[in-house]
């Protein structure tokens, strides 16, 4: 059994297969379609709020149990923010850090 050196592997290594990143690519899309919504239905907020709340959802099935998409649901419901394309930027956070097991092992190699 071979150990790794602490330099040698990075953080941010690509650990997902090709499924994982069509799912990612799907949940950047959502996002986007989500965020374009939102900013085109800013006079009607209730069919703003659902289009926010089906996007959680489908997130939450597309990426799993992440805590980052809660974030994003509190400030796409502040009023006037949903000019900022929140969703893209939780989808980017969740593609760049990951889930908290990883966020993890990221703590724990430093």
């Amino acid at each position: 059994m071979t150990e790794e050196k602490p330099g040698s592997h990075s953080p941010f290594a690509e650990r997902r297969g090709t499924e994982s990143r069509e799912r990612l690519l799907l949940a950047f899309a959502i996002a986007a379609i989500s965020d374009i919504l939102s900013f085109a239905l800013s006079f009607a907020p209730p069919i703003q709020w659902t289009v926010d709340i089906v996007t959680a959802l489908l997130l939450f099935l597309l990426l799993g149990r992440q805590w980052l998409l809660l974030p994003g649901l509190i400030a796409e419901a502040v009023p006037g923010l949903n000019l900022f394309p929140f969703w893209i930027l939780v989808v980017g956070s969740i593609a760049i850090w990951g889930s908290r097991k990883q966020l993890g092992e990221i703590t724990r190699f430093w």
